[in-house]
Formats: C-alpha cells, sequence, structure tokens
C-alpha cells in the first residue's frame, strides 16, 4: 500500500523543489494527496506546483495556497507564463493551512508530510490544530549537523532553519516522529554525466518540464550561484529530491538518531537533552540514489 503524503514547499525559487515534485509524482510507493505552497510569492508558487501536476496528468491533486512571507526571487516566471492558479483544474484551496489540517484529520492513516521549505505552513497548522501531531510523520530537509555545503567539514546555517529559526524550533519539538536529511547528506547531491544528458534529450513532458525550469533557473538565478559550474552539463544541487526518498525509504542512507535543538541563529545543534530525531548522516551509496532519481524521471 502507497504512503499518503502531504508536499509543503518553497517551489519557484530554486529549482531542486522542481525536481522533487517530479520525483515525488514517479514515486509509485508514495501517493501524493496535497501540495501546499509555502514562503514567498505563494500564489505564484501554488500555480507553479500546479502547472506541472497538469504536465504529469496529476489534477486529481488539491493545490493550497500557504502563508505568503519573506519575498524571493520568481526565478520560474518564465516557465509559468500566462499559466494561473484559475487555470488549474484540480482543487485549489486557497487556505492552505486550513487543507493540510483537512487533509491529516480526515486520513484513515498517518499522513507523511515531506517538507521541503522552511517549514511557516506546519508551523501555523501545530498552533491552530495541535492534535495533527498525533497524526504524522514528518520527513524533511532540513539543517546542517556535521558537514555543510558541498561536503565542507564544518556545519553552516542551512536555509529551511535559519529563515524562520522559531518556527522550525517548534516544528522540531512537535510530537510527530521526524526523519531528516540535513545538509550532511542532501548537500552534495547533483546529477552529472551521461544521466543528465539523458535527461536534456528526453521527450517525457515531465521531464522537459524539469530540464526547462532548470535552463530558465539557471538564466535568472542558478548562474549566480553556481559561477564555477556549467549547468548546461549538470543539475544544481538537488537537496530536496532525498528528503522524498526518505519518505519511503533509507537502505541507501547510514541514519543516526541524535537530540537536535534549533538555536537562535538557525543553526541544527546537537544536544542529548533535545527531542531525538532520525538523521541521514552519511550515504551508504549515493551514485545509487542519483541513479535511482533518473530512473524514476525517465519511467515516467
Amino acid at each position: 500500500m502507497s504512503i499518503p503524503v502531504i508536499l509543503d514547499t518553497d517551489i519557484g525559487m530554486d529549482v531542486d523543489d522542481v525536481w522533487a515534485l517530479a520525483f515525488l509524482m514517479c514515486c509509485p510507493e508514495l501517493d501524493l494527496k496535497l501540495v501546499v505552497s509555502e514562503n514567498g510569492d505563494t500564489e505564484y508558487a501554488a500555480a507553479l506546483a500546479a502547472k506541472l501536476l497538469t504536465i504529469a496528468e496529476r489534477d486529481d491533486v488539491p493545490v493550497g495556497v500557504g502563508i505568503p512571507l519573506t519575498s524571493t526571487p520568481r526565478t520560474h516566471l518564465p516557465w509559468l507564463a500566462d499559466f494561473t492558479l484559475a487555470d488549474y483544474v484540480g482543487a485549489v484551496h486557497r487556505d492552505g493551512v486550513g487543507a493540510m489540517i483537512d487533509q491529516i484529520n480526515a486520513s484513515p492513516e498517518p499522513v507523511t508530510i515531506v517538507a521541503i521549505g522552511p517549514v511557516t505552513n506546519l508551523a501555523a497548522a501545530l498552533q491552530r490544530d495541535p492534535s495533527i501531531a498525533d497524526k504524522v510523520r514528518f520527513v524533511g530537509m532540513h539543517g546542517s549537523v556535521r558537514k555543510g555545503y558541498l561536503g565542507a567539514p564544518k556545519p553552516h546555517l542551512e536555509y529551511n532553519v535559519k529563515a524562520y529559526p522559531q518556527a522550525c524550533r517548534m516544528v522540531f519539538e512537535a510530537a510527530w516522529p521526524m526523519t531528516i536529511t540535513p545538509l550532511d547528506t542532501c548537500g552534495t547531491v547533483m546529477i552529472r554525466g551521461d544521466a543528465f544528458e539523458a535527461l536534456l534529450q528526453s521527450d517525457k513532458p515531465l521531464v522537459r518540464a524539469v530540464m526547462d525550469n532548470h535552463r530558465i533557473w539557471t538564466g535568472t538565478f542558478g548562474e549566480k550561484l553556481y559561477k564555477q559550474v556549467d549547468l548546461t552539463r549538470q543539475s544544481s544541487l538537488l537537496f530536496d529530491t532525498v528528503a522524498v526518498y526518505l519518505a519511503f525509504a533509507e537502505d541507501l542512507l547510514k541514519m543516526e538518531d541524535l537530540g537536535l535543538r534549533v538555536a537562535d541563529d538557525g543553526a541544527t545543534v546537537i544536544d542529548d537533552s533535545a527531542k531525538s530525531i532520525r538523521c541521514a548522516m552519511e550515504w551508504n551509496d549515493q551514485q545509487a540514489f542519483e541513479a535511482l532519481l533518473v530512473e524514476r524521471l525517465l519511467g515516467y
């Protein structure tokens, strides 16, 4: 039986959220019940998700508009073009947080929330209905424990935590079981070489949408972030895809149960007195994960 999933995403700035949503739709282990946008321009972000769902012929999936907060670059706007939420034939919930709560409470089994953004929607959901913590498993892309971006030997302040540390602290301390991929593991994932070329050459509509978003993002934002990388020959860092994988499997990763505390500056600190969180700290086989990601996209 597939796992019911809600995706909470700040899609629309970094392109890895696009890859993650596409990957999720290609995983038969997961049953996508709802996508909720968060942070930035959440109307734009929800429309972006809705267009991807439409291309994948998944307009059975409702889209929720999350809480708009910090202004973030709308780097995928050229790809979105004139598509709006009004064009989506699926259900659209203007109160994305409420839709999330309703979906959790209506589910006959626990729901897995795959969180790939700063979790402000989830903090709001916990404030509205604390009981949802008893009905949810949280899987997220958050933090930096022992290593930083690109395998740096010291942790960094990771965006999804440092953007709103208080909201993240509330989510980390909630009663639900938690699994995360910090930068220690997700901060090195890229698709290169023949695998990337195969994606570029694919005629599958969803893969074309991912690669079109990659190209547009590269021109609007990516080249500023990856100054020494030729993004015509490889992907950017695909942080969020690892969280999708952890929603249904752990085999390719080395997991540790660690007490983690969110500091005021957004650091994720090991603290034995803090709630225990299941953390993907090292890879057993990163190449196998990257191959799986490409295989699922090409096979959709």
